[in-house]
């Protein structure tokens, strides 16, 4: 096929451009022809809370990547649009995480389909944002309805997309990211990251806002910290940090915070120098967190909200817990019970064949044949 993937990439940063990235070479490696449009402009920095919205690394040299895209633009949407519309691919493959994209995705996927052969397929993340708007429905519906084919990765998010789509939509979990390479020995994680070897580390990892529940685990936190473990909290703060401050600081030196982006040569040495990783989220579609977790085979505690159970498998791999703090203090004392983590570790090895980027290419190719057949 001739595909064009929409959506992050080199240079954005984050799992969101790794994702595009992988399919991308997924699908060169079936053989399609593929491109990939991504943003000149992503998000206006008066509504980015993070300090960078790109990285300085050289662009992937095995994927053909352009800047395009202006997400604040109407008339690049248009000159987007028109530009498919002419070229035919196949496909146009978007991501979907957030509906302030859908003014801009909605105008180039109705343009572009309008040549009577590009069929639309939408990978989606999220249907409902975990911090809501009142123009959320009006833009879900305006670019949903654009799109002929969807593969989802939550079954909550399948329920929510039902309200606003009858176009074919098929699941495929979220696969595991490889991207960052293979687990590290502990001991020279440890020493790249400055940390003591002989202490035992827990891992919260990734962008903190509201939705993640740090406040939760710190506060489980302070009732199950032993000597000889810590916790680490590795992300930059997208959420006030003065409503943690007054937990880091009664949590003192048991918790070490590294306040910033993990660019994706470190994230390796987070995980390898970790027991296990703790989502204390209070909603959730997916994560790619425990996707991380799952290539570094490392155990998890999740909280029992939107689709994480169905991915971590409780009493498997981690535990699936209430979201309260009763809740994650009780499993993460679990954790630590007699040979939990070795368990856990081993059956990981099994658990992540089941999270392949085959496999959701796969189910990407079978929902754009049956939007075909419409």
């Amino acid at each position: 096929m001739r595909i064009v993937i929409l959506g992050p990439a080199h240079p954005y940063r984050g799992g969101l451009a790794s994702i595009m990235e992988t399919m991308a070479r997924e699908y060169r490696r079936r053989g399609d022809e593929v491109k990939v449009y991504t943003f000149s402009l992503q998000y206006p920095s008066l509504l980015f809370p993070g300090k960078s919205q790109t990285v300085d690394t050289p662009a992937p040299s095995d994927i053909h990547i352009e800047r395009i895209v202006n997400t604040c633009n109407p008339f690049n949407w248009v000159r987007v649009g028109l530009r498919l519309r002419r070229e035919r691919p196949d496909m146009v493959l978007m991501k979907y995480w957030t509906p302030f994209m859908a003014p801009c995705f909605g105008t180039i996927a109705r343009i572009a389909r309008g040549n009577g052969h590009t069929k639309v397929i939408c990978q989606i993340d999220n249907v409902e944002p975990h911090e809501p708007h009142l123009t959320d429905a009006v833009f879900n519906r305006y670019y949903l309805g654009a799109v002929d084919g969807f593969v989802y990765m939550s079954e909550q998010v399948h329920g929510e997309l039902k309200r606003y789509s009858s176009a074919p939509a098929l699941f495929s979990p979220h696969p595991m990211f490889e991207n960052f390479g293979q687990r590290a020995d502990r001991e020279e994680a440890c020493r790249h990251l400055r940390l003591d070897a002989n202490v035992h580390y827990l891992l919260f990892f990734g962008l903190i806002r509201a939705y993640k529940g740090l406040d939760i685990l710190l506060q489980a936190w302070l009732r199950v910290k032993r000597p000889g473990r810590r916790l680490i909290v590795a992300g930059e703060f997208y959420d006030d940090r003065e409503k943690y401050e007054h937990l880091l600081e009664e949590a003192g030196e048991s918790v070490v915070l590294c306040d910033r982006f993990i660019p994706d040569d470190e994230v390796k040495y987070y995980f390898s120098a970790s027991d296990a990783v703790v989502l204390p989220y209070r909603s959730a579609t997916q994560s790619g967190v425990t996707q991380i977790a799952y290539n570094f085979c490392v155990p998890m505690v999740v909280t029992d909200v939107g689709g994480l159970s169905e991915i971590v498998a409780d009493d498997k791999v981690g535990y699936v817990c209430e979201p309260t703090v009763e809740g994650v203090a009780h499993a993460i004392e679990e954790l630590y019970e007699d040979g939990n983590l070795r368990r856990f570790g081993e059956n990981i090895i099994q658990e992540r064949k089941r999270f392949s980027w085959r496999s959701m290419c796969n189910r990407i190719t079978e929902v754009y044949g049956l939007a075909a057949k419409d």
